[in-house]
């Protein structure tokens, strides 16, 4: 009599089936798991400078905003963890800039020298990449091109770092820190003043506003570039509206930030024309998700305050290391306005027609995003006695994963770190597979009801 097939299925089938049915689903599984693993890492005695435990919530908070590449922390990174976990949280910002599925099929590639169905359904999923043919090769740009970056910048700022008077062995630590957290856009810094001394030091901030700015364009952007470098005409329309609107948004928000804080006492005014030149585009790359600051941000105007909040909440590129509902997100909506306004039929951009579909994702994930802010803005105020433009700022700075902070992070009881953790860890994966799943569904109907138009606005 022959034996039976097992009705109990191996992991790894499990993995492939639920590969196959919801890639979203298990890339969410996998990121858990990942800050798990992490928050394990840096509750190590080990991982602290005094040799003891730290508390739960703050290797929990600091594992998410590290995988989630945010930059919100609730201890000082330089003087509260070891090197040891420094180190730690330096490979969990590369891992979570990189993507997990990606890394998962990196990991495949070298084991078995080949991308398989499941790892390439993953991937596709992850980075939005529709043809399954073209996962191979943008996986190997991602690690090549990152790798790339990471290096340059570090070579770049090691050598400034020792001009400083740094020992050669701690400038290679911060330039090689600043190189993973710029171009990952986790906005981690491994000192204690960060980069406050240098506001006016092109040499540092420059390269940090380079990898920052390529960051956020995401990686398809970054591989059809590079295939196409001499012919720009032939780019996508993706990478079209994704670099045209990153720039404007650049420029929009570097002009607005320099004229609020030209005359501010505690920010721009102390500094010559050239180094605010400086701190004025530093500022304006920033809210792509960089989050690294040179002035204190909790001393910047309102009007600033309300500039970033609408700047973070866009982010940058789809399948970027940055957040937000990303500048795509936004071009479609606008160029949909702007057809409205004309009485277009068509959303046209670049000579290409966008499809409806597109836009109704971008409404969704728009208004979806929204709620998600308000909800957590609603958690924040009533845990906590604070003012709705600090709580609106750090909420967005979270969800659209930048990390700016106007210092309300530290002081935030368990009940609002956890409010936040969670909105980082929504932010780096819910719009993704809120998009996916709302790309990938489409249902067609037989019968369909007759049209009616109601009155809007």
């Amino acid at each position: 009599m022959g034996r039976l097939p097992s009705p109990v299925w191996s992991a790894r089938d499990l993995v492939d089936r639920l590969a196959r049915q919801s890639p979203a689903r298990l890339a969410l599984g996998v990121f858990a798991s990942v800050v798990a693993i992490f928050t394990g890492l840096l509750s190590l005695p080990a991982a602290t400078a005094t040799g003891e435990r730290a508390p739960f919530v703050d290797a929990f908070f600091t594992a998410t905003s590290a995988v989630c590449v945010t930059g919100l922390v609730t201890v000082d990174t330089g003087t509260y963890w070891s090197p040891l976990g420094q180190v730690f949280i330096l490979v969990a910002i590369k891992i979570g800039g990189l993507g997990v599925m990606t890394l998962a099929s990196l990991l495949g590639m070298a084991v078995s020298r080949r991308i398989g169905l499941t790892q390439r359904l993953l991937v596709s999923s992850e980075t939005k990449m529709t043809r399954l043919g073209e996962v191979g090769s943008l996986v190997r740009t991602v690690i090549v091109t990152s790798t790339l970056f990471e290096v340059a910048i570090a070579v770049v700022l090691v050598p400034r770092f020792v001009a400083l008077g740094e020992e050669w062995g701690r400038a290679t630590w911060h330039g090689v820190f600043y190189a993973v957290s710029a171009f990952n856009n986790a906005g981690f810094i491994p000192t204690t003043e960060g980069l406050g001394p240098f506001v006016s030091d092109w040499w540092v901030l420059l390269p940090i506003i380079v990898g920052v700015f390529v960051g956020s364009l995401g990686f398809p952007v970054i591989l059809d570039v590079i295939r196409r470098f001499r012919t720009p005409r032939r780019w996508n329309l993706h990478s079209k509206l994704t670099l045209v609107t990153s720039a404007g948004l650049v420029v929009f928000g570097s002009a607005v930030v320099a004229a609020f804080e030209w005359t501010n006492p505690r920010t721009f005014a102390p500094l010559d024309w050239p180094a605010t030149i400086l701190a004025s585009l530093f500022a304006g790359v920033m809210p792509r998700s960089g989050g690294f600051s040179t002035v204190q941000v909790g001393e910047m105007r309102e009007g600033t305050w309300l500039l970033n909040d609408a700047l973070m909440f866009v982010g940058g590129g789809s399948a970027s290391t940055a957040g937000g509902i990303k500048v795509t997100t936004l071009a479609v909506m606008l160029l949909a306005i702007v057809a409205e306004a004309r009485g277009d039929r068509d959303v046209e951009a670049f000579g290409r027609r966008i499809p409806r579909e597109a836009l109704h994702t971008a409404i969704a994930v728009s208004f979806v995003s929204a709620t998600i802010v308000l909800v957590a803005s609603l958690a924040l105020l009533a845990i906590t006695d604070l003012t709705l433009d600090v709580v609106l700022f750090e909420v967005i700075s979270a969800f659209a994963t930048v990390g700016l902070s106007t210092g309300i992070t530290n002081d935030l009881p368990d009940e609002g770190k956890y409010v936040l953790a969670l909105l980082m860890f929504v932010g780096r994966t819910g719009t993704m597979t809120l998009a996916a799943a709302l790309a990938l569904r489409s249902r067609r109907r037989v019968i369909r009801y007759p049209e009616e138009r109601p009155i809007i606005g």
